[in-house]
């Protein structure tokens, strides 16, 4: 689809004729700020909790800017009720494609008892937006959309490609989202991949530990509750070997030294970023029991029980490495078991890159400097690095994620756009 007249005399009215420079991206984003302010709210009101997963309201209304805005986009759907969509626009000079991801499917809420303001709402208060999602990851997600709108309105000036994914499934490991684009359609590998998941402006993400979720299960004869001598009680069991299991967090962990070298650099960073300890944890083996399930009555003896464990590998340790721990553990329990369940191996990009770099000039333009830090939790761009294509992700603190009262804070918002937008236009000017 050509760009519409609309769009050309909107690029004319603030770049006016000449090359572009960043301050007028700069300039362009602020006259913009009720736009984007409006469109994340709009967003984070479009519901869209994984599970079940079903994003269809909110990739309508994503489709909706991208329609107004007369860009070509289409929609991808191995599952119907989880649609990605995704828009490639050429630049009039030959050069690298460069992908832009954020996704729209968030955590649930339940009855939504304990938020202060309505976790649908998108409520504005004291310069915050309220909402799931708000911080993970629609907040991203919105400067990604708004820096590809932008860019399409520079295709002349640029080089290459830039390719918008707006994905699903994330919550749920990605293999119906990103996953998949990443199978099946060209344009969406690219040369080089950005994000805006939680991170903070102070740090930048270049690689993320690993996701090994096991499920162990205890079994055993069962019996009534008063007879204990006939059978042992696997909840008890399971109970000790899920204690046990937490002293995998000091198996030794054979760390890169250079990411060691980059990671030592934004310690500081990362404790603000992640909270008090969360450095050292970027180093050893999380261990997180997530969920547990057992018995029928209070006078009965369980046949069994069993519990999901959620462990974050660092770079340097593989599931190879930590399965004999696990099962030597596990071997001690009679009647124990244990099943994998998913494996994301750790990844990264070299934390010195171009566009890590691109984005911390960009960053340090605007009065921050982020440092290059791990990732504790996983992402999409996992998909972009197994593959060797370099990628990185910069976006708003993480407040809420996960919990009641989620917000980002309105500044925070509009930072990463700027620095999206210009670290965008900076690759792509090459």
């Amino acid at each position: 689809m050509a760009r519409s007249n609309v769009l050309s005399s909107k690029c004319s009215e603030y770049f006016g004729v000449g090359l572009t420079t960043k301050k007028q991206l700069i300039e362009r984003v602020e006259a913009d700020r009720g736009t984007i302010v409006g469109f994340l709210r709009g967003l984070i009101a479009a519901k869209s909790p994984n599970p079940p997963g079903d994003t269809r309201e909110a990739a309508s209304y994503v489709g909706k800017f991208l329609d107004e805005r007369g860009i070509r986009y289409w929609t991808v759907s191995p599952d119907a009720e989880k649609p990605n969509i995704v828009s490639n626009v050429k630049f009039v000079k030959p050069g690298r494609n460069l992908v832009m991801n954020g996704h729209i499917d968030v955590f649930p809420v339940g009855d939504g008892a304990g938020w202060h303001y309505p976790p649908w709402g998108g409520a504005l208060v004291d310069g915050r937006i309220y909402g799931r999602g708000a911080c993970d990851m629609k907040a991203g997600t919105t400067a990604s959309i708004y820096t590809y709108a932008v860019l399409n309105e520079l295709r002349e000036e640029l080089s290459g490609s830039a390719t918008l994914t707006v994905v699903s499934d994330e919550e749920s490991g990605g293999r119906l989202g990103s996953g998949w684009l990443v199978d099946n359609v060209p344009e969406v590998k690219g040369d080089c991949c950005i994000n805006g998941e939680p991170s903070s402006p102070y740090t930048l993400r270049f690689g993320e530990k690993g996701i090994l979720w096991l499920r162990v299960t205890v079994r055993a004869p069962g019996a009534h509750g008063a007879y204990t001598h006939l059978s042992p009680n696997p909840i008890k069991i399971a109970a000790k070997l899920a204690t046990e299991l937490e002293t995998l967090k000091d198996v030794p962990v054979p760390y890169p030294s250079d990411l060691a070298e980059a990671i030592s650099e934004g310690r500081e960073a990362a404790e603000k970023a992640l909270g008090p300890g969360g450095a050292d944890v970027m180093s050893r083996v999380s261990v997180n029991i997530g969920v547990i399930s057992g018995g029928l009555k209070i006078n009965m003896i369980p046949r069994d029980c069993t519990f999901e464990l959620d462990l974050r590998l660092p770079p340097g340790l593989s599931k190879n490495d930590i399965m004999p721990h696990i099962r030597q553990i596990v071997s001690r329990y009679p009647g124990a078991e244990v099943e994998e369940i998913r494996y994301d191996g750790p990844l990264w990009s070299p934390p010195a890159g171009e566009m890590a770099e691109i984005i911390r000039g960009n960053a340090r333009l605007l009065g921050i400097d982020p440092k290059p830090i791990i990732s504790l939790g996983g992402s999409d761009l996992k998909f972009w690095r197994e593959r060797g294509i370099p990628s990185y992700y910069y976006g708003p603190t993480n407040h809420g994620m996960g919990t009641i009262d989620e917000y980002v804070e309105v500044e925070e918002l509009i930072h990463l756009t700027k620095v999206h937008l210009l670290s965008a236009f900076e690759y792509l000017k090459k």
